[in-house]
């Protein structure tokens, strides 16, 4: 008897243990935001098919601005509303998400998270940012290095214009319009570095951003078993970056040493001659690994953005020939006699209305890049636990119709006469991003890819090659692009052909 009451009595204990952690756990659920039904191991991971962004839509269409997500052993939030993003990254919890998540690749390509982009937020981050505020993407710096976008921008002009026989010059050709702009920025950003264009016989695709995590860092039990080889392509490509960059700092530091000792601050031109000058002054913080982190970090996240920004802008215009035309009229009237330069982009606010459209409908990172809890906290009174992976998508709010009038529509217009202050506030449109993670490098972006676009509008007539529509289908993925590569129909204006052929 005492045998049957002993195991009642631990079993109704059992019961009474479960009920409670049962009402617990459902207590915690109603406490954080809504969260559709997750599978086991998985969790949602099923509900992305499409692109991240587009799912994030779809599924905050029906759950709400504020969604709760669990990608296999990870805890994910995501933000699709600008008063929320806003309570994120600048007012109650710019500090909690100041961090990113580490991952497989992060380790890797992150040189072990020490990377700007990478690494945790605190002194280490907040040097690197001082380095990169103060050598690179100062005024004083962006005016220095101005000269080095524009003769490569005059280069593009020159062999676009050379690719034409004499008969030929005054008919229409094919330009291959993803190499193009392609080679100009890696062209520009290696003459910054290492003030030479970057090598004809290394493929650029090696720093094509790479997703922050996948589905390894997700379900680690894929990796323990070799899932794919994600982490040997990762490490593949981690090691003809690391090749490539180090090769550009030991010539370098042969060249000076050649030269007989480092050249002044006044002489010192390039990007990589500068850090060096740091490393020499203070060699265990500035390593050769903290350096290539700083330059990996304006080819993986400068080239590609500024690229693939271009292109999706000439498609509009492409597809869009009054828009086209109208700022052609305002380049005209701006500088008729000779080349657009940069300070010219300042008289030319119709462009820069095309450029901010483009980004607005086209953001080149369309949930930016992930951000990480470092503490629990509570987003609109919802409780979030540390640890949480924070997504904003941003192309949903660029998208929003209760945000922005006709959102599916190119419209420059709609930036028109406003001061950037003002439709600038309130989150609605953030294309680099906000608070502490802001894009550092945005000024430089809009810099070249305005006298790019300028240049080229101011030069040459364009078309489409056929009546049809450029195609603008997204990738899957995380980072924008183009689905397909395209071309246009290009000719030198007759008014500038004499100018052109002066390069």
């Amino acid at each position: 008897m005492e045998l049957l009451y002993s195991s009642l009595l631990t079993l109704i204990t059992l019961i009474f243990i479960i009920s409670v952690k049962y009402h617990l756990r459902l207590k915690n659920r109603k406490l954080g935001p809504p969260s559709p039904p997750a599978l086991p191991i998985l969790g949602h991971l099923h509900l992305v098919k499409t692109a991240p962004h587009l799912a994030f839509q779809k599924l905050s269409a029906k759950y709400g601005p504020l969604i709760s997500l669990r990608f296999g052993v990870r805890p994910m939030v995501v933000v699709s509303s600008p008063s929320l993003a806003e309570e994120c990254l600048t007012k109650t919890n710019d500090i909690v998400f100041a961090n990113r998540p580490h991952s497989i690749s992060t380790k890797y390509l992150g040189y072990n998270n020490t990377t700007l982009v990478l690494a945790p937020y605190g002194d280490h981050w907040r040097n690197l940012r001082r380095v990169m505020a103060i050598h690179i993407f100062s005024s004083v710096s962006l005016h220095r290095f101005s000269s080095t976008w524009t003769e490569e921008i005059h280069f593009m002009v020159k062999k676009l214009y050379s690719s034409s026989s004499d008969d030929e010059k005054t008919g229409w050709k094919v330009a291959d319009m993803s190499s193009l702009f392609a080679e100009l920025v890696f062209n520009v950003i290696m003459k910054m570095a290492a003030g030479k264009r970057w090598p004809s016989d290394q493929p650029g695709d090696m720093f094509t951003p790479q997703m922050v995590t996948n589905l390894c860092d997700y379900v680690p039990i894929l990796r323990w078993i070799g899932y794919g080889g994600l982490d040997k392509g990762v490490i593949d490509i981690h090691k003809k970056r690391d090749k490539i960059l180090q090769d550009v700092i030991d010539e370098s530091r042969n060249k000076e040493d050649a030269e007989g000792g480092w050249c002044s601050k006044e002489t010192r031109k390039t990007i990589v001659q500068q850090l060096l000058s740091l490393q020499e002054a203070e060699p265990e913080y500035y390593t050769d690994e903290i350096v290539k982190g700083i330059i990996q970090i304006m080819f993986s996240a400068g080239t590609h953005s500024s690229a693939q920004t271009m292109k999706c802008a000439m498609s509009c215009l492409l597809n869009h020939p009054k828009i086209l035309e109208k700022a052609r009229n305002e380049i005209d009237k701006t500088k008729s006699s000779n080349f657009l330069d940069d300070s010219d982009l300042p008289k030319l606010p119709y462009l820069h209305c095309i450029i901010n459209e483009t980004l607005r409908i086209f953001p080149i990172a369309p949930t930016l890049l992930p951000h990480y809890s470092s503490e629990d906290c509570t987003i609109d009174g919802y409780k979030v636990s540390k640890g949480t992976t924070l997504m904003i998508n941003a192309w949903a709010i660029h998208r929003d119709p209760n945000i922005w009038e006709e959102p599916i529509k190119f419209k420059p217009e709609r930036f028109e006469g406003i001061d950037e202050g003002r439709w600038n506030e309130g989150f609605k449109f953030l294309p680099f991003g906000k608070g502490r993670r802001i894009c550092p490098g945005a000024a430089l972006a809009m810099r070249l890819v305005g006298l790019a676009l300028g240049t080229l509008i101011q030069c040459f007539e364009w078309e489409r090659i056929g009546p049809e529509m450029l195609d603008l289908e997204e990738k899957l993925g995380s980072i924008m692009d183009k689905a397909k590569p395209w071309k246009a129909l290009y000719k030198p204006r007759p008014s500038m052909i004499n100018l052109i052929s002066q390069l």
